[in-house]
């Protein structure tokens, strides 16, 4: 046994460094470990030295003591293979990666019970704005100190003061308690014969313990749940590991009821919204095989499994699976690598499968299994276009008379409609009527968006807030401000001005923030106490409701702004799921799409119906751009300097190496060219498939220096062109 061991520490500014391990402590590959650097102490996981090199490596005699071995598992090699890969091909620190593996501390040390607080109910005698906020928000939940601060959004000291006082009680709870186990025969659904068929194809590839990439295609109501539940319950039987990720938070919720009514139990689950303890706890039960299926955001999926058996990708098509800051990958693709190195099948799961997965499909890499019809009486609902042009809506107004009057038509039946609008709060843009002053973000190139019920200005980028004025900040005029253009709380204010008896809900990220707030929402619509949801890309998805028959596209041609390569794409892809949401019980449903170009191509493949002939058209436009047929890689400069920013991107442009079947455009400014404060530049590469355009930036941009207040960022297979 080597007295030396090679340590990847979780400083993305360092390399790997080398530590001798102290006689009689015994560590491998994977062993999570404390080191000292300089007077700190810092995690690090023992690694491969031949797959890690270092740029430090000294003598024996100048090595410091590995100072302690943590008591859970080591990672396995799957995962470590995983995370060099992704190291490698988001061209990330393998640090940055590896401190997702590592995402819960607390589970590496031995203490079994923690301390956490929750409102008792006692009103305090002095209730400042702060006090009233906090616990307004704490309500049910129970956390830590600083989890309670964080999610009521005020200091540490305000929690404290609360829990002096008795409003806030201590709770000890047993953090390592085991999960309930699901049971494969809990409850055995009755599949069609498509279903059954696509079941029986999963579960073989699951029972063959074997990489293979499948894409599940099935029109939304089809029953792709149920069908991949069927694989799920093979791995519980060989007694291996699931996990599925699901693009937002929100959605976990109806998938436990979900889950819970096939298997007897509710799956463990990973993400944001999770306390310490429970993170802690989820994070154990996976490392030791115990937790059987685990469903998660992205972050769920570098984990360190002991026995992955399957991974589920749900809406696969989702753009939420991607990144966007620190390390840029997207779980997608990096699940399809990690079933390769866990040798497990890996289903996407989507009814509207994105252009780079069906081009996986058409060259023989990925399987298919289709679903082409919903499941048992429902029927896919009719789909009608309202060109806006030829019959506007009332002036002030941003329904046409045929959405109000089949709205009308669906109250009067006791069913429920859903209108659909991508933009959160009141208005986009507010501006002076009297000298034009628009409100925009002090620290992005972009509009302040007016927000009536918490009475703000918000920025939708930085997160920056300021109370909305009364008066103009130019000319002092009063009552001269103007809202421009609708978001859903405007048109959630139109519908209950025409339809007053109404019970309206707005769903967007800003009201429904929580599982429990999902969960909620759900149980309204179930129990019939809301009429009418107006709601934002997060109902698209995930929501099965029986009575909702009616679904209106407040702004169809909204998404196709923006200059983004993927536009009608994603277009296409959020309207298509959202119209899914009508008629997916016994009653019939019916979708109005509002659009100012009915013509266009997009608008015509969702009114037919016919996605194979908009996929095929889309597809042959991105070969003639050389999309998703070739690679491509944003650099993104940034510097509150904008002169630092100019001339370091512009010495990127002029370093571009010459390399046949790869071009660099720009620099320019980006779309965003200011957001948090940074001014910011973009270069976009572009290269054939075959080229490995990694090596070529990596050898590029390091024979580059420049000032450290400049951040060089690279995004590879970017989806946000902003």
């Amino acid at each position: 046994m080597s007295s030396r061991a090679r340590v990847l520490i979780l400083n993305a500014a360092l390399g790997p460094l080398d530590y001798r391990v102290p006689a009689g402590t015994t560590v491998e590959p994977g062993s999570i470990v404390v080191v000292p650097l300089g007077p700190r102490q810092l995690l690090g996981v023992v690694w491969e030295a031949e797959r890690m090199p270092s740029d430090a490596e000294v003598g024996d005699n100048r090595l410091r003591n590995l100072l302690a071995v943590a008591d859970v598992p080591p990672l396995g090699a799957p995962l470590r293979r995983l995370i060099e890969w992704t190291a490698d091909y988001y061209l990330a620190p393998p640090a940055s990666v590896l401190r997702m593996s590592l995402a819960s501390t607390s589970a590496l040390e031995g203490a079994r019970t923690a301390v956490e607080y929750r409102a008792t109910g006692t009103i305090p005698p002095r209730l400042t704005p702060q006090r009233e906020q906090a616990l307004e928000r704490i309500a049910d939940r129970q956390g830590l100190i600083r989890e309670l601060a964080t999610a009521a959004d005020v200091s540490d000291a305000v929690i404290r003061g609360l829990v002096k006082v008795g409003a806030l009680e201590a709770v000890e709870v047993a953090i390592d308690s085991p999960y309930p186990v699901p049971d494969p025969s809990h409850h055995q659904p009755v599949l069609s014969t498509d279903q059954q068929r696509a079941a029986d194809a999963l579960t073989a590839g699951v029972a063959a313990h074997a990489f293979q990439p499948i894409l599940l295609d099935g029109v939304t109501g089809s029953g792709k749940t149920e069908v991949y539940f069927e694989a799920v319950a093979q791995a519980i039987r060989d007694g291996r590991q699931t996990l599925v990720l699901l693009p937002e938070i929100a959605l976990t919720e109806p998938f436990l009821k979900r889950f819970h009514d096939r298997f007897g139990c509710e799956p463990v689950a990973w993400h944001s919204g999770l306390r310490s303890s429970q993170r802690r706890r989820a994070w154990r039960a996976i490392a030791s095989g115990e937790a059987l299926v685990t469903v998660g955001a992205r972050s769920a999926l570098f984990l360190p499994y002991r026995d992955l058996g399957l991974i589920v990708v749900d809406e696969a098509h989702e753009t939420s699976f991607k990144q966007e800051e620190g390390v840029h990958y997207h779980a997608r693709d990096v699940a399809v690598m990690r079933g390769k190195f866990e040798s497990c099948p890996v289903i996407l799961a989507s009814a509207t499968p994105a252009i780079e997965t069906r081009q996986q499909v058409a060259t023989g890499r990925y399987t298919e299994l289709k679903l082409p019809g919903r499941f048992g009486v429902a029927e896919m609902p009719t789909i009608e276009p309202i060109d806006l042009i030829k019959e506007p809506p009332e002036r002030g107004r941003w329904l046409a008379p045929r959405l109000v009057q089949a709205i009308q038509a669906t109250l009067d039946r006791r069913e429920q409609s859903l209108l659909f609008l991508n933009r959160r709060g009141y208005a986009p843009l507010t501006l002076c009527r009297t000298c034009g002053h628009r409100f925009q973000c002090p620290n992005c190139t972009a509009w302040m968006v007016e927000h009536r019920l918490t009475r703000r200005l918000a920025c939708h980028h930085c997160g920056h807030i300021e109370p909305t004025p009364r008066v103009c900040p130019e000319c002092q005029g009063e009552d001269t401000l103007v809202a421009c253009g609708p978001g859903v709380e405007r048109i959630a204010d139109e519908v209950t001005a025409l339809f007053p008896e109404a019970k309206t809900a707005v769903v967007t990220s800003d009201t429904i923030w929580s599982p429990a707030k999902a969960a909620e929402f759900v149980g309204r619509m179930e129990a019939g106490d809301i009429d009418i949801v107006v709601g934002t890309q997060l109902v698209t998805k995930g929501y099965h409701f029986p009575n909702l028959t009616l679904v209106g596209v407040v702004d169809a041609d909204l998404g196709l702004d923006g200059g983004d390569l993927r536009a009608a794409e994603r277009t296409f892809q959020q309207i298509r799921q959202v119209s899914g949401r009508a008629g997916r019980g016994e009653k019939p449903g019916h979708v109005f799409i509002q659009t100012h170009s009915p013509a266009a191509q997009v608008m015509q493949a969702l009114i037919t119906g016919d996605a194979d002939a908009f996929y095929e058209a889309e597809t042959d436009a991105r070969k003639d751009a050389g999309a998703p047929f070739g690679r491509y890689a944003a650099i993104v400069v940034s510097s509150e300097d904008q002169a630092c920013a100019h001339d370091t991107a512009r010495l990127v442009g002029r370093s571009a190496p010459q390399v046949e079947g790869m071009h660099v455009y720009g620099p320019a400014p980006a779309p965003l060219a200011m957001l948090r404060g940074r001014h910011r530049y973009r270069l976009l590469v572009h290269a054939k498939r075959a080229l490995d355009v990694q090596d070529v930036i990596r050898a590029w941009l390091g024979t580059l220096e420049w000032p450290s207040k400049v951040r060089v960022t690279v995004d590879v297979d970017p989806y946000n062109f902003l």
